[in-house]
């Protein structure tokens, strides 16, 4: 396996710039309901699958994984690969918070963020970045703010947890930056073909070079529509050295392929990857 993956440092906290994601392991296709019930029985369902996965990461120096963290499987299978590599996960998790038709005048449930987010502190979540559910819900265009969120983070902050943002809407990096809001990073969608992305892959692109904090990009090969090797050369050729970029893989050696390949791309080489076979490529190899 290849030497330590590169880092940056988010809210005074180093992290791999490659960053396990975890849909494609828990069954969040983003293709079909048959793709995601195919993950959640072969995959999900068994803890030594996941372990697997995750220490093809970790033991490569990507020990950083965001996602839904707090429930089984994947807790379990998060403590079990920090036991059998003897190296701490680092947690980017994004709980959702409950919300009302009263939530934009009267604020959040401050009992139930409370509840939130001490499960959040009690399962060792290094950075809270709540998700675009309920981001992308406070946001206002009106007032170029995102309503109640400099109080969420005041309690993440309480709980010795980073905060930061989850969002498909780019206005949220823009407006957060404006408003100084408290935050250390943002979670972007970001690939070639604008998967899921609200504005032009340009004008995206643009916000996230502008953006104060690290910016983690997400989605890079379109949720399986583009190949890893389209896919990662984009997101790592188009990004700052700050930023970072989550993957998912359902296999060891689909996640060795990302490593691999994303290394490549970082260092200016080509990766050592064995490419798939079919007939059609007989006739343009060797002799």
């Amino acid at each position: 396996m290849p030497d330590l993956f590169p880092r940056t440092t988010v809210g005074g906290l180093s992290v791999s710039r490659l960053v396990i994601g975890t849909n494609w392991l828990l069954g969040w296709s983003h293709c079909t309901k048959a793709k995601d019930d195919y993950i959640r029985t072969e995959i999900a369902a068994h803890r030594a699958k996941l372990v697997a996965v995750l220490e093809t990461y970790v033991r490569a120096g990507v020990d950083t994984i965001i996602g839904q963290l707090t429930t089984s499987p994947i807790r379990e299978a998060v403590l079990e690969t920090e036991q059998r590599t003897s190296r701490k996960i680092i947690r980017v998790s994004t709980p959702a918070f409950p919300l009302t038709p009263e939530t934009p005048a009267k604020g959040l449930d401050l009992g139930e963020v409370a509840r939130i987010l001490d499960v959040e502190a009690a399962a060792g979540a290094d950075f809270i970045l709540p998700h675009q559910a309920t981001t992308d819900a406070l946001l206002d265009r009106c007032t170029r703010k995102i309503r109640h969120m400099d109080y969420l983070c005041r309690l993440i902050r309480e709980r010795k947890m980073i905060p930061g943002l989850s969002t498909h809407m780019p206005e949220t990096i823009v407006y957060a930056d404006e408003s100084k809001l408290d935050v250390e990073t943002y979670l972007s969608i970001y690939n070639a073909i604008g998967f899921l992305m609200q504005l032009e892959v340009d004008w995206t692109h643009k916000i996230i070079h502008g953006a104060a904090k690290p910016v983690l990009t997400i989605k890079p090969m379109a949720a399986g529509r583009l190949p890893p090797f389209q896919g990662l050369a984009f997101a790592w050729s188009t990004i700052r050295p700050q930023d970072l970029v989550a993957v998912g893989a359902m296999t060891p050696a689909e996640a060795a392929e990302c490593i691999e390949l994303s290394l490549g791309f970082l260092e200016g080489r080509a990766a050592r990857v064995q490419l798939q076979e079919t007939r059609s490529k007989k006739s343009v190899k060797a002799g």
